[in-house]
């Protein structure tokens, strides 16, 4: 097939281009899409799932030789989750590229955390049919680079964790505040801020309120942890 303009486009995004460009409108292709000889995508989650659990084992295991796997698990659990999916998917602008039947796209479908996870696990599996491990290798490293640094802290209960370092410094407790939200009720958005007696804070967007603080609280973390060691 011609690959299409978003399709094109979507490659430019994920920086990888497809030898068999079959496979990546394949990968994003939804079940609710009906079309004469489409293909829905779910074989090709399936296998970049593990994939993507591959990947990311082994390069838990290089980056820190020592660890446990009792301390590796959570971690690993928390780099290949639907969440973190799906915030991948959205750093790719996923959802402007997928085919989704009329009434999943009208009801916020692109926008919707467990289509974005499924879809990029999909995309991964086709990477990995046209490119080999290899390939599927580079980009997921590529993509996750950076939440594989941060993983320890991923991996933790942010919130938890700035609590007990804001009450460990007679700060008292962190406070949470809505600063918008945005969309219907099928598909809203929140963004919450993050704010310590010291007057650090930190804001993030999720679909759900906790997400959303979840998010901030690990962003003020990382902030904490930047200014603390210079």
């Amino acid at each position: 097939m011609k690959p299409s303009r978003e399709l094109r486009e979507f490659e430019n995004r994920l920086g990888y281009r497809f030898s068999d460009v079959d496979l990546l409108a394949n990968a994003l292709t939804h079940r609710s899409w009906k079309s004469d000889g489409a293909k829905e995508n779910e074989r090709l989650e399936f296998l970049g799932d593990r994939v993507l659990g591959l990947v990311i084992a082994e390069a838990l295991l290089k980056r820190d030789p020592g660890a446990a796997a009792g301390v590796l698990a959570p971690r690993f659990n928390s780099l290949v989750g639907g969440p973190l999916c799906a915030d991948v998917a959205r750093d790719l602008d996923l959802g402007a590229a997928i085919k989704l039947g009329r009434s999943e796209s009208m009801s916020g479908g692109r926008r919707k955390l467990p289509i974005l996870a499924d879809m990029l696990e999909a995309v991964l599996g086709a990477v990995y049919l046209d490119g080999g491990y290899a390939a599927a290798k580079n980009l997921i490293l590529n993509l996750w680079k950076d939440r594989i640094r941060t993983v320890e802290t991923d991996a933790r209960d942010a919130k938890s964790t700035l609590q007990e370092y804001a009450q460990a410094r007679g700060q008292g407790l962190p406070q949470y505040s809505e600063i918008k939200r945005k969309g219907p009720d099928h598909d809203v958005e929140f963004t919450m801020e993050v704010r310590l007696a010291s007057g650090l804070s930190e804001i993030a967007t999720a679909q759900t309120k906790r997400s959303a603080e979840m998010k901030a609280a690990r962003k003020l973390l990382e902030k904490i942890e930047q200014v603390e060691n210079g």
